[in-house]
């Protein structure tokens, strides 16, 4: 069934599919704020404040363990969440995430360190952790259908590709804010009470996000769902009795795109203050602009796999990534500002070519019944295998071999994966999505 034998009450509107698309990038601009905060501030002072005793690489390495829980939390959140997008529809989740990664970002903002309730206070921050993983989890696959589903079919690159800016959006926010606390708040004082700001301002932009989403109207693919009735009644068994090879593959295919970003916007913070021992805002302010590029990257490239296909948009960026890794951990070594800020302007740059084409190309593998659950599953498996443990693994190599080598090894051995599967999976930018099983137009 083609856009045009829709009911005339759920063809897609082009107002309403602008307004879905900045409802979304809000919405998941905020959830990333939340998101990379913790990121942020985990590498900056968890380490001292939440796990003092330990030697300072040791205590980031600790840090890092209890940021990797949200991933955790993640595909479990794909799957709670997936299953009542697919049920209930997506608006209705999507408010629901916001409101839990919001209150549990603020949370962190007023939990006490280890000084205060000792062992405690890092206990209070897997838990709170874990809730952003769950809202995490549940946010991108709701966003990114809203606007893939609501807008032109011949557009699903670059309208999917908008609640990904949310991302550079949520790292600018994030990072914006803790560079200024920390010039504003120097020293003993950031410590104490300069890094909760940034966590506390969250619970006033949640009410902001809130106020957009609940004003969107639901998806029309999934209304045409409802009103057809082909819900699935159980979206997680049908896509794991009849979708896991997609699954695999969407798994695959973002894997290395998450090892990277990581280590290309959380790494290079330890790798520049811990190892190299620079000031903290050389890794911040270099992150900060070369993420405000990436805004206008990102959208570019989900536009050009509407142009050329998704395949070769994201192989592109993943050859171009697995080759500028090297290059990466050279300029960050010369420790001149300069020559950093090229590194991460670059590599951001490569990440978004296969960040931009991805959101569409996930999505459109699974039909719109079970489209949530299944692309959330593949999307947030690959961040507990992928971004869980980049920092963590990265900066166990480096303490052991004293090296950015190592890191760099393990970031192409990721990439590979994701070049494979990229192979492997079908050109989806052709896909009919309205049909009950996806087709090729």
């Amino acid at each position: 069934m083609s856009t045009s034998a829709l009911p005339r009450s759920q063809e897609p509107q082009p107002s309403s599919a602008r307004k879905v698309v900045v409802a979304s990038l809000i919405g998941t601009s905020l959830e990333w704020y939340d998101f990379f905060i913790y990121g942020t501030a985990a590498a900056l002072v968890f380490n001292r404040l939440f796990f003092p005793s330990f030697d300072p690489l040791v205590g980031t390495l600790l840090a890092f363990s209890t940021y990797a829980v949200g991933f955790v939390a993640r595909p479990l959140g794909g799957v709670i969440f997936g299953h009542f997008g697919d049920r209930l529809g997506r608006k209705n989740v999507l408010v629901v995430t916001l409101l839990l990664m919001g209150i549990s970002t603020f949370l962190v903002g007023v939990t006490p360190t280890y000084a205060t309730i000792g062992v405690i206070a890092p206990i209070a921050l897997v838990v709170l952790r874990f809730l952003q993983g769950l809202g995490l989890g549940g946010e991108w696959g709701g966003a990114v259908l809203m606007t893939l589903e609501s807008g032109d079919p011949k557009r699903r690159g670059l309208n999917a590709s908008w609640p990904q800016v949310g991302v550079p959006i949520g790292l600018l926010l994030a990072n914006g804010v803790l560079s200024l606390m920390s010039a504003l708040v120097p020293g003993e004082a950031f410590d104490v009470w300069g890094w909760r700001v940034p966590f506390l301002l969250s619970g006033l932009l949640v009410l902001v996000g809130l106020w957009i989403r609940v004003s969107i109207a639901e998806s029309p693919l999934y209304r045409a769902v409802e009103a057809s009735e082909r819900k699935t009644t159980a979206p997680i068994l049908e896509v794991l009795r009849r979708y896991p090879k997609q699954v695999l593959l969407a798994l695959g295919a973002r894997v290395g795109v998450d090892v990277l970003f990581y280590t290309f916007v959380l790494f290079i913070t330890t790798y520049l203050t811990t190892y190299l021992r620079l000031p903290n805002h050389y890794a911040l302010n270099a992150v900060l602009i070369a993420a405000a590029l990436q805004v206008v990257a990102i959208p570019i490239f989900g536009h050009l796999s509407d142009r050329i296909a998704r395949r070769p948009v994201y192989l592109i960026g993943a050859v171009a990534t697995a080759v500028w890794v090297w290059v990466f951990f050279a300029l960050l070594d010369t420790g001149q500002f300069g020559w950093i800020l090229l590194a991460a302007i670059v590599a951001l740059t490569c990440w978004a070519a296969m960040y931009g084409p991805q959101a569409a190309f996930i999505a459109e593998m699974f039909p719109t019944n079970v489209r949530y659950t299944g692309a959330s599953m593949g999307y947030q498996l690959a961040g507990l295998v992928g971004g869980a443990v980049a920092p963590i693994i990265s900066v166990a190599l480096l303490n052991q071999f004293n090296t950015s080598i190592m890191v760099s090894v393990y970031a192409v051995a990721m990439l590979v994966i994701t070049i494979v599967c990229v192979l492997l999976a079908p050109e989806t930018s052709k896909i009919e999505l309205e049909e009950k099983e996806p087709t090729l137009r």
